[in-house]
């Protein structure tokens, strides 16, 4: 969450060559949360900081807490403090920092464990609930709410009254040497210098305040406005576009202005919009009491479950991918595949279980092809490694069925997955039938996703490398256009009907009226497919299959039609039209991109090459919003130089590097521009980043807001959300190594 463009400009250079844009991959700041629980949620906390030791001290009912254990995606606890036995005793009632020591409140006193422990300044005010300490060691303004105390050199110097409206909160201005106390309906200000407690406004609804570089920043139930001391007056209108306008608490913290609330925690940034923090992805609760300076450049926010640690570590792109890396091979290699999902109990990674998923196909695909593009950049041993154990489980899915040029969804040890009898118009619900090999089970109703992501891989393995597995890919991309040709333009299941989606068919593909996606999609994947297996095997029957599709059943029309077409289908169409094109489907963006890396490289002549690029580009263009770097870069792909690096640039640096699906909220939000209803699915002018949102995966809709129900029951896989479009971008050289 960083304000990208200003920096983006001091690391983007025009490469003269080429013309092309290069993003220079040097440090930013990634944040992440490290959380740390209360063990009872019942118990009341107040306030938290941190002292000069790096020792953080939560303030609750029951006495000081303090954090155990917790890292990042493996969190702590809230412990009793038990360092000075004598406090055990006592009954705080505040917690603050004087020169970065903890200061602490009892009904009788003022004190510290600091500096010999001889601050012990009694205020006399037995119902005390809250101070304020000033720069200087001795002076405190202590209140009852009604009642003020100032205590300089442990002795009560001046006392004053607040009657008409209760004082809820005090701040020290160390430039003008004065306190400034809150009221539910008035802000005031004492000065040391004379002992004046005076009133400067009055105005209902007051919630939070603090004092940023000689300013004071008001919080409301309505937003927050800025008070000049200077003018004694409200500069400007009070600010109601926030995440949420109901602030709870108010904090400068390491040079930025931040917000607490009922709903997350939110930070002003330099172009005047706001990250947002919300759900556990970077808080254990939403309803944030207090927020403060951590160690280094860590954030510390307060919640009534437990502490959230917001931490922001300088990284580069580079950097960020090897810690996806990790997460890929620790929790998400199942047999060579990327398992796209593994399920968790409550966010407790411990908990991981892989299982066969619908498209472990299309995610290995991606995966594979990440770590074939970083081979190709780094050479190292371990990529290879990588993409060439995912390779064999692709193999083995065309091996597995025993059906020449016929692959599996996916396959697991016989005996865990039970056998559906259930009809799904042409396919089996689940589809799963028992392997030649008795021990092992594999999953048939193989989709076009998956076939695209079959020829993504395929194509780029056999142009990207030499020898043993260059031929490999080439044979099975030979068997499976085959099978595909053989068999009508139908992939056959082992019930020997045709799948359900992997239809390719004139009368299934015409069949649906032009506005239908799927009419336009499927003659442009088939049209891919098969110059792809031209370009390799230099077999003529596919180039001449390709050509009878287009010139004969017009699926060079449909695959060069443009996307302003696309929407709901008529009141005759079928049933199923209507359902495919009820709203813009996502997946097929996902299944477009991935296989214009066969549609535009392989066009049969310079005129298919030039109008498969303009289609390519025009789908681009209605893509642009979702600045999806996966989408731009496959774009970069045919030689554009424009393809919004800037952009991709930003999706990858706010991608979240906790990729555990939680709860995630954003429709309640008042700093959002929402737009009425379409059939795009789009409900904001601007995509929000991808670590506020729900949606991280390039097949769903990235304008989703909110995803009520996660609560850390899953995680996903990096390998295909961000690894791929990641070293699709080192591998075209549009980013650049790392630098320092």
């Amino acid at each position: 969450m960083k304000p990208l463009l200003l920096f983006f400009l001091t690391t983007l250079v025009w490469q003269s060559y080429a013309q092309r844009p290069v993003y220079q991959d040097v440090p930013y700041a990634q944040d992440y949360s490290v959380k740390h629980y209360l063990n009872d949620t019942t118990v009341r906390v107040s306030k938290v900081y941190t002292d000069r030791n790096g020792m953080v001290q939560v303030l609750s009912e029951k006495g000081l807490l303090q954090p155990q254990g917790g890292q990042f995606q493996y969190p702590g606890t809230l412990e009793p403090v038990r360092a000075y036995r004598p406090m055990s005793d006592i009954k705080l009632l505040d917690l603050g920092l004087t020169q970065r020591q903890f200061v602490y409140l009892d009904a009788q006193t003022v004190f510290s464990n600091a500096w010999a422990g001889k601050l012990l300044a009694n205020h006399g005010l037995p119902n005390a609930r809250f101070f304020c300490p000033a720069a200087d060691r001795s002076t405190y303004l202590v209140s009852d709410g009604t009642t003020l105390k100032l205590l300089q050199d442990s002795t009560v110097v001046w006392t004053g009254k607040m009657d008409r409206d209760p004082v809820k909160a005090i701040r020290y201005d160390a430039e003008k040497n004065r306190f400034w106390l809150l009221g539910n309906q008035s802000l005031s200000q004492l000065s040391l210098s004379d002992k004046k407690l005076k009133t400067v406004l009055v105005q209902p609804g007051l919630t939070c305040f603090d004092i940023v570089q000689n300013q004071v920043y008001v919080g409301t139930h309505e937003g927050y406005f800025v008070f000049d001391p200077e003018q004694q007056k409200a500069v400007g209108a009070v600010q109601k576009k926030l995440p949420v306008p109901d602030l709870t608490t108010i904090a400068y913290v390491h040079g930025n202005l931040w917000f607490g609330s009922n709903q997350g925690a939110f930070r002003l940034r330099p172009d005047g919009r706001f990250d947002y923090y919300y759900g556990e992805r970077w808080l254990p609760g939403n309803r944030v009491m207090h927020i403060s300076e951590g160690e280094g450049n860590t954030v510390l926010i307060l919640t009534t479950k437990g502490l959230g640690q917001i931490r922001f570590r300088n990284m580069t792109l580079h950097e960020k991918a090897l810690l996806y890396e990790k997460q890929v091979r620790q929790r998400h290699i199942r047999y060579g595949f990327n398992c796209d999902v593994s399920t968790l109990k409550n966010g407790d990674l411990s908990t991981f279980e892989m299982g066969q998923r619908d498209s472990d196909n299309l995610w290995t695909a991606m995966y594979l092809v990440s770590q074939l593009y970083r081979y190709k950049v780094t050479g190292e041993p371990e990529a290879l490694q990588n993409w060439m154990e995912s390779f064999e489980a692709m193999e083995r899915l065309f091996t597995i069925t025993d059906m020449p040029g016929y692959f599996a969804r996916g396959f697991e040890r016989s005996g865990y997955f039970k056998f559906k009898p259930e009809k799904w118009d042409g396919g089996l619900t689940n589809g799963w039938t028992h392997a030649k090999d008795r021990r092992w089970d594999w999953r048939g109703t193989t989709s076009s996703d998956q076939t695209v992501g079959q020829f993504f891989a395929l194509t780029q393995i056999a142009e990207l490398t030499e020898g043993d597995t260059r031929m490999r890919a080439i044979d099975l991309i030979d068997k499976l256009m085959t099978n595909i040709i053989r068999n009508d333009w139908y992939l056959i299941d082992f019930d020997g009907k045709p799948t359900l989606w992997a239809k390719w068919h004139p009368d299934y593909v015409n069949g649906f009226p032009t506005m239908v996606g799927d009419r336009k999609i499927n003659s442009s994947n088939i049209l891919a497919f098969l110059q792809a297996a031209y370009h390799f095997t230099k077999k003529p029957v596919y180039k001449e299959k390709a050509y009878e599709l287009m010139q004969k059943h017009g699926y060079l029309d449909n695959a060069l039609r443009s996307l302003s077409q696309i929407g709901p289908a008529p009141a005759n169409a079928s049933d199923w039209a209507k359902m495919l094109a009820k709203e813009w489907n996502h997946s097929d963006d996902e299944m477009y991109f991935l296989a214009y890396w066969c549609l535009y490289p392989y066009a049969f002549d310079v005129d298919l090459k030039t109008r498969f690029g303009a289609t390519i580009k025009e789908h681009w263009e209605f893509e642009r919003p979702e600045k999806n770097s996966l989408w731009n870069f496959s774009y970069a792909m045919t030689g554009a130089d424009s393809f919004d690096l800037p952009e991709s640039i930003w999706h990858l640096q706010e991608f979240p590097l906790d990729m555990i699906e939680w709860s995630v909220m954003n429709s309640h939000r008042k700093d959002l521009a929402f737009v009425p209803e379409n059939f795009r699915g789009q409900t904001t002018s601007e995509v929000l980043p991808p670590d506020e949102r729900p949606e991280l995966k390039h097949n769903r809709n990235l304008f989703k807001l909110d995803r009520p129900g996660g609560n850390g029951q899953s995680e996903l896989s990096a390998g295909d959300s961000f690894l791929l479009p990641y070293w699709m971008g080192r591998y075209l050289g549009v980013i650049s190594g790392p630098s320092k």
